[in-house]
């Protein structure tokens, strides 16, 4: 790569010990992440341990660096790296505004660094204003090394580094794959070094040595590191740091020498105003300053922070890498992704603080990037890549929530929502085709029938329809409405249990029974009629064949409230609520926190050891957030307020809220300590949405997201489906008592049936929903059970036969549900 030296390039000598050690990224544990205001600087930066972590150009999903943080060696082998050898603070410039204040003050008392940090509003820069205070001995005892891991376009490996001027001002520089990056200072520097990591980095030379005693200039291809001693004597400890971004090396330098020309001070003025413009107008529900932070605004700005500048409205799922000091290159973990369902429940954060503009943006970066048949990817890189090949199909049912809660919000106005109504159409044809079985996933859980995805997905096909009511669809309105009636009506079929173990050991009453995630009917086999039809699965790491499990609980059930199709007060959620808390609730010395469900492999290993493909799932901050509301729905508005304390009790120093909490007494060797943040992502975006959403909850005295289609029509009006569906993905093997069959098929049919045997027969032609599915009711509300329903299919448009027989058997005793364990 060129090195654009210009004057003042060093004699060439290549750094030893390529490619250096395997890659890796550092801590999850965030204290503060940033970027500026508006468009114009594509930097985004992250905070941990009193230094700079990763920092991403030209795109949120993109980081470029490992970490950048001091070395100070002195007198008699005095030697310490800031990020292990000093106690850290952290304060913000201004509430509400993502530019900190860092306070690192050495163990041994011997110095104190002082920093200010932010990115250049106007151009791809990140800066520190630097102050090293000498507390023992004088300025001139010290040496202070600035120290930077290159990993550009995600990657630590393939890096080349080396020294070099732009316009006779020494920087020192890194590139791989046509991005760039330039370390550059206000004052002289006295050294400059690059090599690589673990074999000839400034780290090792500073470790044996005091000072870099070989000034490599050029370190190709490999996992690299950039150093240099500053001229502390030139500016009595107080310097500028600048690390920029750019295309080429020349690029990034222009830009570094530019805002190191420009001042601090200018770019912090404005970097200020920027943000305070940004946050002005949103609600109102700043709460008491807490811990000297107003935890509402830090939120707030994760939420923006996390957006993209190019791919407006694409938003990651976290600035972090989960464990990332035991991750390599080829394990960023998902979260420099946007995933559609957390996008969906961060937009709705943003509407709760009245983001109402931002919020469109993600409306919109939603409806582009939608696949062709109407589902999203799991995940995906922000210019519509798929990540990961999982399907979830809440992913594709909160899209359409979202377009109904913007409507109320008025964020969308009935014009503005109608142009919706082709994603909002593609997606519910997706789900009424492929739904109600939670596809699988690749991380999250297998597929099966799941309390969340139930609710959200018969949720979504109501405002569905009453979109399509708008467009004047009401063939497809109707369809909707109905099945998700039909849904509604199985939700206890599918999952509620009344003999699971689970219940007799959390204390549950005789007859008492509880929601599950329960496996789909396939994984059963068919030659085993008395087989209960839904079963239980054990977990995500296991196939359908092993679903003669133990039963899977989890804060999940808890959204058959949170989208309205359940009341709080219910016995069946009620109960359910005894059986979460008594395994899956743990005490902290703030208050409870849940974890997702037990037999949960995601987390860290009993003895704290990382995630590495399976451990032991802990608590979820974003659980105690959901229990809120759901204590709120319950009419418990003081049990809420106190889980929003809780909640907040489980932030970083900094106020970020952690994807999970270590939960088990403390290992200070790996920085664990119980009800603090584990080693999994931070700042977790959806966990910021769901503390916004709570706060707006709790001053409005309702559960802010909640649709009203499904609370009128299923707590209110109470409606019970009369029908029961048979289709090809759902094959339903019993019908209750008194329930029409209703058929439905994804092409034209032909059905032929009997209900004697074939001794008759008769054929009716289904109907086509204007979704993708056809459908027909077959007349068996006047059976009486026992009793067989026998039918096939054929297909005109192919001409053919399906050639298989297909029964359901009528239930004899409707009061009973089918399939309950």
């Amino acid at each position: 790569m060129p090195s654009n030296d210009g004057a003042g390039a060093p004699p060439l000598l290549h750094a030893p010990g390529g490619p250096g050690v395997p890659a890796r990224w550092t801590s999850s544990a965030k204290s503060g992440v940033g970027t500026a205001p508006g468009i114009e600087s594509r930097v985004w930066f992250s905070i941990s341990h009193g230094i700079l972590n990763e920092v991403y150009y030209p795109r949120v999903d993109r980081a470029c660096t490992r970490d950048l943080g001091f070395i100070v060696t002195g007198p008699k082998g005095f030697f310490s790296e800031e990020k292990r050898h000093a106690t850290h603070a952290i304060s913000r410039l201004a509430q509400g505004v993502p530019a900190f204040r860092l306070t690192n003050t050495c163990n041994q008392g011997r110095y104190i660094l002082h920093k200010e940090l932010l990115t250049d509003p106007v151009r791809d820069v990140l800066l520190q204003e630097i102050t090293f205070e000498a507390l023992v001995g004088a300025l001139a005892n010290y040496r202070v090394h600035p120290l930077l891991a290159s990993h550009l376009g995600n990657r630590g490996d393939g890096n080349s580094a080396w020294l070099g001027a732009y316009k006779g001002v020494q920087m020192l520089f890194a590139g791989r794959d046509g991005t760039a990056l330039a370390l550059a200072a206000s004052v002289p520097w006295k050294k400059r070094a690059v090599g690589f990591v673990g074999e000839s980095d400034g780290w090792r030379q500073l470790k044996k040595h005091g000072q870099l005693v070989h000034q490599f200039t050029r370190a190709d291809d490999g996992n690299v590191a950039l150093c240099g001693e500053l001229d502390l004597s030139a500016c009595n400890g107080k310097f500028m740091l600048a690390l920029s971004f750019g295309r080429t090396a020349a690029e990034a330098a222009h830009h570094a020498l530019t805002s190191l020309w420009r001042g601090f001070a200018v770019a912090r003025e404005k970097y200020l105003i920027g943000w305070d413009e940004a946050q002005r107008d949103l609600e109102k529900l700043d709460e008491p300053i807490r811990q000297g932070r107003n935890n509402y605004r830090v939120s707030t700005s994760v939420l923006r922070t996390h957006e993209s500048k190019e791919f407006h409205g694409g938003i990651i799922a976290s600035l972090s890498v989960p464990w990332g000091a035991s991750k390599g290159d080829g394990d960023l973990g998902g979260y420099h992704l946007a995933w559609p369902r957390d996008l969906a429940e961060t937009a709705g954060g943003l509407l709760a603080a009245g983001a109402h503009a931002d919020a469109r943006r993600v409306l919109r970066y939603l409806a582009v990037t939608q696949e062709a048949d109407g589902h999203w990817p799991q995940n995906l890189w922000l210019d519509g890549t798929p990540c990961w090949n999982g399907i979830q199909m809440d992913e594709t049912a909160l899209p359409i929530l979202l377009v109904d809660l913007a409507l109320r919000e008025r964020a969308l106005n009935e014009e503005t929502a109608l142009a919706f109504w082709p994603v909002v159409k593609k997606a519910a044809g997706y789900l009424v085709q492929n739904g109600p079985v939670t596809q699988e996933d690749r991380w999250e859980e297998d597929g099966g029938y799941s309390p969340f995805t139930l609710a959200a997905e018969i949720a979504a096909l109501l405002v569905a329809a009453d979109l399509a009511d708008l467009a004047e669809e009401g063939t497809a309105a109707n369809y909707l409405r109905e099945t998700a009636d039909t849904w509604n009506s199985s939700i206890e079929r599918w999952c509620f249990v009344r003999t699971g173990s689970l219940g007799k050991s959390s204390g549950l009453e005789s007859g008492a029974g509880y929601y599950v995630r329960t496996a789909p009917d396939d994984a059963l086999d068919e030659s085993a009629p008395d087989t209960p039809v839904y079963i239980p699965i054990k977990n995500r790491l296991e196939k359908f064949s092993r679903a003669l499990a133990s039963e899977i609980v989890s804060p999940d059930a808890l959204a058959l409230v949170r989208f309205g199709l359940r009341a709080a007060d219910d016995p069946r959620i009620v109960s359910t609520v005894k059986v979460i808390d008594a395994l899956l609730k743990t005490n902290f010395k703030g208050g409870p926190c849940w974890r997702r469900y037990n037999e949960d492999g995601y987390g860290e290993h009993e003895d704290g050891a990382p995630f590495d493909g399976v451990g032991i799932g802990r608590p979820w901050p974003l659980l105690t957030g959901e229990r809120a509301h759901y204590e709120l729905a319950l009419g418990n508005q003081e049990i809420a307020e106190s889980l929003l304390l809780t909640f907040e009790s489980f932030a970083s120093d900094g106020g970020l809220f952690p994807e999970q909490v270590w939960d088990q007494a403390d290992i200070p060797k790996r920085e664990l300590f119980r009800g603090k943040p584990s080693g999994s992502a931070m700042p977790l975006v959806w966990a910021h949405s769901e503390h916004i959403k709570l706060m707006r909850s709790l001053r409005d005295g309702k559960v802010f997201d909640m649709p009203p289609q499904t609370v009128q029509r299923y707590q209110v009006e109470k409606i019970d489906s009369p029908r029961t569906s048979w289709r090809f993905n759902h094959k339903l093997r019993r019908l209750p008592q008194g329930k029409l069959l209703r058929i439905e098929t994804q092409a034209p049919a032909r059905i032929r049936f009997s209900t004697n045997g074939w001794y008759t027969n008769q054929d009716l032609l289904t109907c086509d929903s204007g979704l993708g599915m056809h459908f027909i009711d077959l007349p068996t509300e006047v059976l009486k059970g026992p009793a067989q329903v026998l039918f096939t299919f054929y297909w005109p448009e192919a001409d053919r036969w399906e050639g298989v027989d297909f029964s359901v058997t009528v239930s004899a005793n409707p009061s009973n549900p089918i399939g309950v364990v």
